[in-house]
């Protein structure tokens, strides 16, 4: 006897469920901090393509990360409507193709999991595979096409006591543990079961004990020496920042705030602080150097650079004073660093010909930073999103820095997003991260990952704190995502195995 093909009134229920289950992973992150969200959504996911027809899972899956993408990703809108000129209405539908385009990241997903998981019982292996199938895919968004690592759901344990195992496992460890203990809470509330409720209760207990523990393990070793780091805030205007009429101005002001800063300071400006080329800068800003040096002062800040060798373009970070180090960006933000397929799509609107869009990226094996006897591991703006990025290169460094231009996301939840997963960066290598930016929010974050200071948005500001260096290393520092990948691949592969279920019990419709 044939299946009942599902009604249209069944789909769109099943769809509207999928595309809410996603948007509320925002809701788990900053600034919302719902992060129990965060362990429901992908249960909810789960049960979605397990009580649906085989053929229904992609497009429940594409649906989940369209709602994922459209509300945690929203402020891509704000970049292009704002700063690339767009109209209302062509900034909403490219931020939707944009957003759909990443969703498709859950289409190839759901053909895994009706591939090897769809036909198996609902049971504690089969919600472990699921895990496992999960963390997979967030890897896959950290390389695929560059990568978009945004809305880890393991962000959502950045301010809980959870946070302390990141150090071991890094994010996708803490995804792996929430959609874990998610999928295994519904299904205690689904099977009631003695078997059920106890492994579920048991894995929580396991992790609560587990996140205790940990809190008191220090990796790595702090020094007795403190560094006092002076951050400059301009909030200089996107509309203006590269409109040489304003140039003079914004050097002034970027030379008013760092006035402010004291002896010993190190002083740090943020991404392309000076709008100008290294060389031109270097130049122009030359008697602030001066009054640095003689204040025995560092200065870094970020820079655009010109290799006339190459003939290529690098957004870059510099020590102008103090020290020395030049650091080449890595990952580029595309569209709004570099432009694919730039010899269709330059000039057909003005998002596609922003200024400083045609940026290569660095070379991956660069020295860190030095000022002040102190080494620094860069990273510029997008960068610190990339956890085995940032890992890599705080091995042998003190502390880590990453400046930053967040006017582009203008005043959407993109900054505080920003700056939780900078959070992160911290608690995996347990050391200090200051964070520099144009217009907020900058911070200095301790090896915990909370933060010690910050500052408002949109005000221009100097804000000051103490970072001690940090030496040793963390276990992700050394391994970085590879037991947590292997971890996940073995999970799938072991549910994958799992008999099929008696036709007499199987819970499917």
């Amino acid at each position: 006897m044939e299946p009942t093909p599902p009604t249209l009134r069944s789909v769109l229920l099943r769809c509207a469920a999928a595309l809410l289950a996603g948007a509320s992973v925002t809701l788990a992150l900053a600034p919302f901090t719902l992060w129990p969200v965060a362990a429901i959504s992908p249960a909810v996911l789960w049960l979605l393509w397990h009580f649906s027809e085989r053929s229904l899972t992609p497009l429940l899956g594409w649906f989940y990360g369209l709602g994922l993408f459209g509300a945690g990703a929203s402020w891509v809108y704000v970049s292009i409507h704002e700063f690339g000129n767009a109209s209302a209405a062509l900034a909403a539908s490219l931020t939707l193709l944009f957003c759909g385009l990443l969703a498709l990241l859950f289409v190839v997903m759901a053909f895994v999991y009706r591939r090897l998981l769809w036909n198996r019982p609902l049971s504690i292996t089969h919600a472990l595979a699921f895990t496992g199938l999960w963390v997979l895919n967030e890897w896959l968004r950290t390389w695929l096409l560059t990568g978009f690592p945004w809305l880890f759901i393991g962000y959502g344990l950045t301010d809980t006591p959870m946070v302390s195992i990141a150090p071991v496992t890094g994010v996708l460890g803490l995804s792996f543990v929430l959609c874990g203990l998610g999928c295994l809470w519904v299904l205690a509330l689904f099977r009631r079961t003695v078997l059920h409720l106890s492994t579920a209760m048991g894995a929580s207990v396991g992790i609560a004990i587990l996140s205790a523990s940990l809190a008191n393990v220090n990796w790595t070793t702090p020094s007795d020496e403190a560094r006092t780091v002076a951050i400059v805030q301009p909030n200089t205007s996107q509309a203006i920042k590269w409109n040489p009429r304003y140039y003079e101005a914004i050097l002034s002001q970027l030379d008013e705030l760092t006035q402010q800063a004291l002896p010993g300071d190190i002083v740090i400006w943020p991404e392309a602080a000076v709008p100008a080329l290294y060389h031109r800068a270097l130049q122009d800003i030359d008697p602030m150097v001066q009054r640095i040096e003689q204040n025995n002062q560092a200065l870094i800040s970020g820079v655009p650079f010109a290799n006339r060798a190459t003939e290529q373009y690098h957004n870059s970070i510099s020590v102008f004073a103090g020290g020395e180090g030049l650091y080449h960006k890595q990952r580029l933000v595309p569209f709004g660093e570099y432009v694919p397929l730039d010899f269709a799509l330059r000039g057909l609107i003005d998002f596609f010909d922003l200024p400083m869009s045609n940026f290569s990226s660095g070379d991956p094996y660069q020295s860190p930073l030095w000022a002040q006897e102190q080494i620094i591991a860069p990273s510029i703006c997008y960068e610190i999103v990339y956890p085995d990025l940032v890992a890599r290169g705080a091995r042998g460094t003190d502390w880590l820095l990453t400046i930053s231009n967040d006017a582009w996301f203008g005043d959407s939840i993109g900054p505080i997003q920003h700056l939780q997963m900078a959070q992160m960066r911290a608690a995996e290598t347990q050391r200090y991260l200051v964070r520099g930016t144009s217009n907020g929010i900058s911070a200095i974050v301790n090896p915990q990952g909370e933060i010690v200071t910050r500052s408002d948005q949109f005000v221009p500001v100097l804000i000051r704190g103490e970072v001690l260096a940090r030496s040793g290393s963390t276990p992700f520092m050394q391994a970085g995502s590879t037991p947590v990948l292997v971890l996940s691949l073995i999970a799938l592969l072991y549910g994958r195995q799992r008999p099929l279920p008696d036709p007499a019990i199987n819970t499917k419709n």
